[in-house]
């Protein structure tokens, strides 16, 4: 499977604005043969623009912003995955949502841990863990920025079969080493795909830090972004699972006797 992610830059910008920036970022991902497009935590709507602007914006899961998406995906022939605000009754969540190629929802996914002010006063924390989603024949879990650093929720999605962790994040400085230490570990220690699309530039205070990256189940990079806005794509395979797992044996080494995950 071909893997792309669009590292975008964090100007303000209007939903509709930012729908026509992903449209042609799909249009750019399938004429280099993406199955999948990534786009960051809260990509739709920005993240970092106060509680109120927030709840204004957001919608319920088969609202405006989603059927954009639809279209957008089933236009280009491509799956879309892609953070948004979900209102759901009187709570708000950040959310993703993952799309397939023929515009239809496969799942909607919910940020389990809170991550500070901005997301405290503007979110409901998730109360379940989103099930694994299929898309083609890869099965899918997903971790929303903060929640790739709690290694539970990432060997939960492993000793369920997940094939890859998608993490659609808005991480800012100073908190580089996520990228660059945690992710890999936990590609690594579970042996699965880790794919971890950031933001770059400015949004109020933060500063985000770009890297975004696809590891391998060997903890290595299959492709990594830099600093700067760009789309990348990267080539994944179930056969370099296998073959990582007949060298590494962390889940079939593990002491389930003496602990749950």
């Amino acid at each position: 499977m071909k893997l792309a992610i669009f590292q975008m830059n964090s100007v303000d910008r209007s939903v509709t604005e930012n729908a026509a920036l992903f449209d042609q970022a799909c249009a750019d991902a399938k004429s280099g043969n993406a199955d999948l497009i990534i786009f960051p935590e809260m990509a739709l709507t920005g993240y970092n623009i106060g509680a109120d602007r927030i709840r204004k914006l957001a919608e319920p899961c088969d609202g405006p912003m989603i059927q954009t998406l639809r279209d957008m995906a089933k236009h280009h022939r491509i799956g879309v995955v892609c953070g948004f605000p979900e209102l759901d009754g009187e709570q708000v969540f950040n959310a993703a949502v993952i799309i397939d190629a023929a515009g239809s929802v496969l799942s909607i996914c919910r940020k389990a841990h809170l991550f500070g002010d901005v997301d405290r006063a503007a979110f409901s924390p998730a109360d379940t863990l989103c099930p694994l989603v299929q898309f083609g024949d890869w099965s899918v879990g997903f971790a929303i920025c903060y929640d790739v650093e709690f290694p539970e929720l990432v060997r939960a999605y492993a000793l369920a079969g997940a094939d890859i962790v998608l993490v659609p994040t808005a991480n800012m400085l100073p908190y580089i080493g996520i990228a660059t230490r945690v992710v890999p570990a936990r590609a690594e220690e579970n042996e699965i795909y880790v794919a971890y699309a950031n933001r770059v530039g400015r949004e109020g205070a933060f500063e985000y830090c770009g890297l975004s990256c696809v590891v391998g189940p060997d903890g290595n990079d299959v492709a990594r972004a830099g600093r700067n806005e760009e789309l990348m794509i990267a080539d994944i395979s179930k056969e370099t699972i296998a073959h990582i797992r007949s060298s590494l044996s962390h889940l079939n080494d593990r002491r389930s006797d003496l602990y749950p995950l």
